[in-house]
């Protein structure tokens, strides 16, 4: 069987699954936040539920629209404030909330072999320390909360296997993007991504957080990295040892397999208003920005502010460009503010908010106004995405997205210095 294959199989007492098959399986943990969780709520008391499975398992994290930006946001908040004292369950307040998909695995919530869903599309970011983690809608969350149990389809399996040297400026936002460009944003409709090769094993963690995070915008059911020394010592050696028995058989049967030269790959940019319109970022010229966005859940972390760092030190953003710095959470606030990387923003002429999703979802905090155009760390540019329907989002790496807030136009990191 496959990594993914095993973690179901586990999940639902079988000693072995096929694609395609129904099962009923039990979760290690339901994710839901500020926009999905109150829905969640709703269901969960609109049938009557007086308890839930566990409350150690159910995490509430208010990341979209905090700090609150309205009444209405503060409510939903409050549905989420509530249920948490309630019920006992996990909930992260201001001081210590973070986006979701950068908390979890900081707190050390999320592990390698878990069967994990969240209320969230991006819930596939934990596949990268090789857990089986999945978005779901806002019901079955309320019935997981209830249960412990969710019903899911055995994907089948695509294996990618990325093989030779990186160029500079070129990580896991590139590999995924490109990856996208290659198969389509329906390219692994409801199969599993499965990330390999000798690229792969030399991926930090933060770039594999990225690339399983973007699965979702190829289609996928999940993205998966198997556990190995790098995925060890982010966890410190805490792991159980038989953690290193989670891979893939040698004879498991994929839908396909895709190799890939990773040496061949420019650092890439994703044009409105798709993930998969993703080309070298030499292919713009003279496109110009008037807003630059550095965070969210796929690149909001630590080495990812550093990257953008070291390309805005002693250098001003364009008098054109607005540039926003997200950190992703609150440790990795205090990090930056440590490390002296907030001194490199502010000196550049940055603004620097506080941990949330803010304007990856144009909620707050950075949302674009008709005709306007950003390039963004995020991951996410259909139509509207980010502010009024006739606005435009690219995508990109933080080298990239910080070099265009120099050049005040998209560009190669290689043309400020």
């Amino acid at each position: 069987m496959t990594i993914t294959e095993k973690i179901l199989a586990n999940h639902c007492g079988q000693k072995e699954v096929v694609p395609g098959q129904f099962i009923e399986a039990d979760v290690d943990l339901v994710l839901a936040n500020d926009i999905t969780g109150p829905i969640a709520i709703e269901e969960f008391e609109k049938i009557g539920a007086k308890k839930i499975f566990s409350p150690e398992k159910i995490v509430l994290v208010p990341d979209h629209f905090t700090p609150c930006k309205d009444i209405k946001s503060a409510e939903l908040v409050k549905i989420l404030r509530n249920f948490a004292r309630k019920y006992g369950v996990r909930f992260y307040e201001i001081g210590k909330v973070g986006i979701e998909h950068a908390l979890l695995p900081e707190e050390g919530l999320t592990l390698p072999g878990q069967l994990i869903i969240g209320a969230d599309s991006h819930t596939c970011t934990y596949g990268a320390i090789g857990a089986f983690s999945t978005g779901v809608g806002s019901t079955d969350a309320a019935a997981a909360m209830i249960s412990g149990k969710v019903w899911l389809k055995i994907p089948s399996t695509i294996r990618f296997i990325y093989y030779g040297k990186l160029n500079k400026y070129v990580g896991g936002k590139d590999l995924i993007l490109w990856t996208i460009g290659k198969i389509g944003v329906d390219g692994a409709l409801y199969k599993s991504m499965e990330f390999t090769g000798e690229t792969i094993k030399t991926l930090p963690m933060d770039d594999r957080f990225t690339m399983c995070n973007m699965a979702i915008e190829a289609g996928a059911k999940n993205g998966i990295i198997e556990p190995d020394e790098i995925t060890f010592s982010y966890f410190k050696n805490t792991l159980n040892n038989n953690i290193q028995n989670l891979k893939s058989d040698s004879d498991a049967k994929y839908e396909k397999t895709i190799e890939i030269d990773v040496s061949k790959i420019q650092p890439q940019v994703s044009a409105p208003h798709l993930p998969s319109n993703a080309k070298d970022v030499g292919e713009y010229k003279n496109v110009k920005i008037d807003q630059v966005v550095i965070g969210s859940c796929t690149n909001g972390r630590l080495s990812d502010l550093k990257k953008a760092a070291e390309i805005l030190k002693g250098k001003k953003v364009n008098s054109q460009v607005r540039c926003i710095i997200i950190p992703a959470t609150q440790k990795i606030y205090k990090q930056a503010v440590d490390e002296g990387l907030f001194d490199i923003f502010l000196e550049s002429g940055c603004v620097i908010g506080p941990p949330t999703c803010g304007p990856c979802l144009g909620g707050h905090m950075g949302v674009l106004g008709k005709g306007e155009t950003a390039i963004s760390t995020t991951n996410r540019n259909f139509i509207g995405r980010m502010g009024d329907t006739k606005s435009f989002v690219y995508l990109a790496n933080p080298e990239v997205a910080a070099a265009s807030a120099i050049k005040g136009e998209i560009c190669h990191p290689e043309e400020i210095k």
